[in-house]
């Protein structure tokens, strides 16, 4: 074992002590801490920091494993796709774009379910806008019957409805066409079922400063109408542009080309939602993406809620989709625990011409501020009819994936249309293309960073996940090993999209389904010890003996595990290891 640099930090409130040069060479990277003379005398209140930086090639693993008695069946967590993955095409291989797919009538089944899981789809979501509390039940039992059983890794997201105030619903459980020419009547009356050419809006002051004239648009533009006639809070419409009317649709009102802003004070969380929510605490899912958020308030609102009810593993995702949001972005990034970028919705509130220029700003701020970020909505629409997407298409999702974004979703393609599981081949398809093609370019070169950490345990964790994707890059690793309770530093790193995967060992089942969402980390699910060499020398073996690695792979591990005996608040190292 060769020893590249050791360097031991000592803390106390406002002074930083060090026994090592202020800046260390590692593999022509640099670990800078503050050259400071320790003084002993507060050693016994102070708190430490150990960097620890280790290269050991052609390790003897029949010396290392031969006190180790351990029983291997069920142990190593792999989900199924990935390991197949894995074994065909290798380290660098496996796809880093994670994908999402709504579930909805055309494919809630357990069998269609199980053909999602095993096309890809890493994060199963559910529109609380559609269906009852009881399918939406069966679904979530569903997915977590093929976890336990198949050995899949999925991930569940509900996704809130949201305010009413734009919603409108034509009564059909199936989308309705809309036919150039026919009239149309936008009423609040109150009805059980459905009538011809009628659609209830949810909210009664939804008319409320629209004048005769006006553009009704459905959808962001599935459909569009003309205001024809007002008569009290009803609205008579022609239809100009015709397109599908899908159940629980949204609207919005434009004047002279711009859209109609209503100054009407709802709750971002409307009584539903918060029934809504509950019902996903109590079915414990992973993810709750809120809809239509306007300030980060609105999310520590239900963040404070979730601590109230022991719930602080489920993530709180902000839906950004108004102009309001966009106005506010940097505080709802900050406050949340990941965004989707709701196009749909956001295209209605924005010119056209502005949406890539938008979705390509969210999806950095994002990356740079270390929050999970989601394209969304219309990725493949095309394919809610048709088995095969227009190039158009292609080349825009190309685009997310160019751009980083941690995840796809498909919306109505994977929920209503026929061919739910092309759509989802072709992101797997595309992503793989395009992540290969930007290793090539060496593309990550270019992605800058921002200091996130302000304690000095958080900027050295912060360093050293940047320094090891420097070196992993550098060296050509073929992976990337963390060990990690809480995913802190398994984040850091995918903050920093390296070449090879992540591999992020834990012992903690929800931080699996919260690093599911995150670019490039394939989560697993393992015993830990407070003994780091215990850990690796595990984890090294189970991989392995599943035949997840080969003889000659490299990989660069690192870690934030703390012994609980430690006075140590963060115990952290890399180290590059050769299988033998």
């Amino acid at each position: 074992m060769a020893i590249v640099n050791d360097i031991t930090v000592l803390s106390s409130g406002n002074k930083v002590f060090s026994s090592v040069l202020s800046k260390k060479q590692f593999f022509g990277v640099s670990v800078c801490v503050p050259k400071i003379v320790p003084d002993v005398r507060v050693r016994n209140r102070a708190r430490f920091v150990e960097v620890k930086s280790t290269l050991q090639i052609n390790l003897d693993e029949k010396n290392v494993y031969s006190s180790l008695d351990l029983d291997l069946d069920g142990i190593l967590g792999f989900d199924v796709v990935t390991e197949k993955e894995l074994k065909e095409k290798g380290f660098l291989g496996l796809r880093k774009t994670k994908l999402i797919c709504t579930i909805g009538p055309a494919c809630s089944s357990f069998e269609d379910l199980e053909r999602l899981a095993l096309g890809g789809m890493n994060v199963a979501r559910l529109n609380m806008c559609h269906n009852t509390r009881e399918w939406h039940r069966d679904v979530i039992s569903n997915i977590k019957k093929l976890n336990e059983e198949k050995g899949f890794c999925i991930s569940l997201m509900i996704d809130t409805e949201g305010s009413q105030m734009y919603m409108v619903d034509h009564g059909i459980g199936s989308s309705v066409k809309a036919e150039d020419g026919s009239i149309w009547l936008f009423t609040t009356e109150r009805y059980e079922g459905s009538r011809p050419f009628t659609v209830q809006a949810y909210y009664e002051g939804f008319s409320e400063g629209i004048n005769v004239g006006d553009e009704l648009v459905i959808d962001g533009g599935m459909a569009t109408f003309e205001v024809i006639e007002k008569d009290g809070s009803d609205l008579r419409c022609k239809c100009t542009d015709p397109g599908l009317l899908l159940p629980s649709a949204k609207i919005s009102f434009w004047r002279n080309g711009k859209l109609v802003e209503k100054n009407v004070e709802l709750p971002t969380l409307s009584t539903k939602d918060w029934a809504d929510i509950d019902f996903g605490i109590s079915e414990g899912v992973d993810f709750i993406a809120v809809s239509f958020v306007n300030e980060a308030n609105d999310i520590t609102l239900l963040k404070n809620y979730l601590s109230t009810k022991s719930s602080e593993f489920i993530k709180v995702l902000a839906k950004v989709e108004s102009l309001e949001s966009l106005k506010n972005l940097k505080d709802i990034v900050e406050a949340s625990d990941g965004i989707m970028v709701a196009r749909g919705d956001l295209g209605v509130q924005i010119p056209l011409e502005q949406i890539p220029t938008v979705q390509e700003a969210i999806v950095d701020i994002c990356r740079q501020l270390n929050k999970p970020v989601i394209v969304a909505s219309q990725l493949l629409e095309s394919m809610v009819e048709y088995p095969t997407p227009t190039r158009a298409e292609v080349a825009d999702v190309s685009e997310a994936v160019r751009q980083y974004a941690d995840a796809l979703m498909l919306s109505g393609e994977s929920a209503i249309g026929s061919f739910g599981d092309k759509a989802l081949s072709v992101l797997r398809m595309v992503s793989n293309r395009l992540e290969l093609w930007s290793r090539a370019e060496n593309k990550q070169r270019l992605l800058s960073q921002c200091q996130l950490g302000v304690s000095l345990p958080e900027r050295i964790a912060e360093q050293i996940c940047n320094c090891s994707v420097e070196m992993a890059n550098n060296l050509g690793v073929d992976a990337i090993f963390v060990y990690t309770r809480h995913g802190n530093m398994a984040s850091l790193l995918s903050r920093n999209r390296p070449n090879p995967p992540i591999f992020a060992f834990t012992d903690k089942s929800c931080t699996v389904k919260t690093l599911n969402l995150q670019w490039g980390i394939i989560p697993l699910l393992v015993e830990l010890s407070e003994d780091m060499e215990d850990n690796i020398h595990r984890t090294f073996k189970l991989v392995k003996t599943s035949g997840m690695v080969k003889k000659g792979d490299v990989v660069l591990v690192v870690s934030d595990i703390i012994p609980s005996s430690s006075i140590h608040p963060s115990f952290q190292s890399i180290k590059v290891k050769t299988i033998v």
